[in-house]
């Protein structure tokens, strides 16, 4: 007789297993069906604790950012540039984790408050440092939104980092667009390279912010 007892199948369980399925199938293969057989339970258990893709989506999301922010410590000396680079690199290397990550977590909703803390002290520390409580959103929302939509092109094109997608070599596409030379050459900006690419566009969107609030 098989007297091994199951871990309680909770939010959690459900959205940790959900986040190891996500890397095999993708979010397209991401099914109720398909994490319920993962966790050797019919599908309607699941329904208990998530009525549809929706909310099991806020919830891998939520941990997505409790894993994110684990064991990680917010340095009141930061200025509010290294904050955010600090924060969306983090963020920026969270999502890579997974794939199909930047999808899970853009249009989530988090399921706790966990994120509070954090986003509190962003904004206290932006408000000391000169920004109304408009800007320092402002500030913080834009850098975000930036990873969020560089990741998600990013992982459109290598799904984890040791993979590429087919059609999205470089050299082929500037031997296709070789009548458009500057087009053909402008691949090698748009499809490679993504971490110096990443961090110069984060650099100008923190520049642009600099400039627009004439904060230093």
């Amino acid at each position: 007789m098989n007297t091994e007892r199951r871990a309680p199948l909770d939010r959690r369980r459900v959205a940790a297993t959900a986040l190891e399925l996500l890397n095999e199938v993708g979010l397209d293969g991401l099914t109720l069906r398909a994490i319920a057989k993962e966790l050797d339970v019919k599908a309607p258990a699941l329904y208990w604790h998530f009525k549809d893709k929706q909310a099991l989506l806020d919830e891998m999301a939520t941990e997505m950012f409790r894993r994110m922010v684990a064991g990680t410590s917010l340095d009141p000396a930061d200025t509010w540039q290294e904050r955010l680079l600090k924060s969306n690199r983090g963020l920026r290397r969270a999502l890579l984790g997974y794939r199909d990550g930047a999808k899970v977590f853009s249009g989530s909703r988090f399921t706790g408050i966990e994120h509070a803390e954090q986003m509190e002290e962003n904004l206290r520390l932006f408000t000391a440092a000169g920004f109304d409580l408009r800007q320092a959103v402002r500030a913080t929302v834009t850098t975000y939104s930036y990873t969020l939509g560089f990741v998600t092109e990013e992982q459109g094109v290598q799904p984890l980092p040791d993979e590429r997608r087919e059609g999205y070599d470089v050299n082929e596409r500037a031997r296709l667009m070789s009548d458009f030379p500057l087009s053909a050459a402008a691949g090698a900006e748009i499809f490679a390279n993504y971490d110096e690419h990443f961090e110069e566009g984060l650099a100008l969107v923190i520049a642009g912010i600099e400039t627009r609030y004439g904060a230093g």
